[in-house]
């Protein structure tokens, strides 16, 4: 079943149409990348995804809810999970503190942190931490963790929240390749052990069609694209594009 269905979606900045009718779905357990040159309006579409950004058109339609307008928490809630190119943590708590304060606020206690919260939810976060291989590194502060890490502790935290889908952007900007492969094969084996719908947008060619079940392809607006990765390579369009940016071009 579909757990994103997104269809004619719109978004205008003044005469500048960034995100032009787009439509398409993503199913529990699969990986779909979506990718595009500098200004394709890959980052648009996530911020409509995730409330950030309202859409002037269109319906995004999550387990069976059109979350179109809502703010960001109101689909946090729905269970949607986000990481963000530029990692969002809190650099003077614990590894292990930072997921348990997502998993507060996933169960509604954050009003409650005037009370002594270093032992609530302490294993449910270190089993978190262990999933993404940061179980070693639990009681160091998020500051002195390596980028990598804090990567993977961006995903820890993201998962925390139970969801049904995740929206990663650019979630290996910064890793060295080898890490980025093993980043993304750890999203795949979550992904289909949970049945978790994961959108990701990547400029790592890669991992893309090494590991994305279907991709997606944005220019100037619009989807000019979409299948698997043979498919992909195949298309015309697709070609002239990246042959005038790049073959790895992936920016927003």
């Amino acid at each position: 079943m579909s757990v994103l269905r997104v269809e004619r979606l719109r978004k205008s900045f003044g005469g500048v149409q960034a995100v032009r009718d787009v439509s398409f779905a993503v199913e529990a357990g699969e990986m779909l990348a979506l990718i595009g040159p500098n200004g394709a309006g890959k980052s648009t579409c996530f911020n409509m995804l995730n409330g950030q950004l309202r859409p002037d058109a269109g319906h995004i339609d999550i387990a069976g809810r059109d979350t179109a307008g809502l703010p960001p928490r109101a689909v946090w809630r729905l269970g949607v999970g986000r990481t963000f190119q530029i990692t969002a943590t809190f650099a003077s708590m614990s590894v292990r503190e930072n997921v348990q304060l997502a998993l507060l606020s996933q169960h509604r206690e954050v009003w409650r942190l005037w009370r002594p919260a270093a032992a609530r939810h302490a294993a449910a976060a270190e089993a978190l931490l262990a999933q993404v291989g940061l179980a070693a590194q639990a009681g160091r502060a998020a500051a002195v963790l390596a980028y990598g890490d804090l990567k993977r502790l961006e995903l820890a935290i993201a998962l925390a929240n139970a969801p049904r889908l995740l929206l990663m952007d650019e979630p290996t900007a910064g890793m060295a390749p080898t890490e980025r492969v093993a980043q993304m094969r750890l999203v795949r084996d979550l992904a289909s052990a949970r049945g978790l719908a994961v959108l990701f947008t990547e400029h790592d060619m890669d991992v893309v069609f090494g590991l994305a079940d279907r991709i997606l392809v944005m220019n100037r607006g619009a989807l000019i694209a979409e299948g698997n990765g043979e498919a992909i390579r195949a298309h015309p369009e697709v070609r002239a594009v990246y042959l005038g940016t790049g073959a790895t071009s992936g920016g927003h």
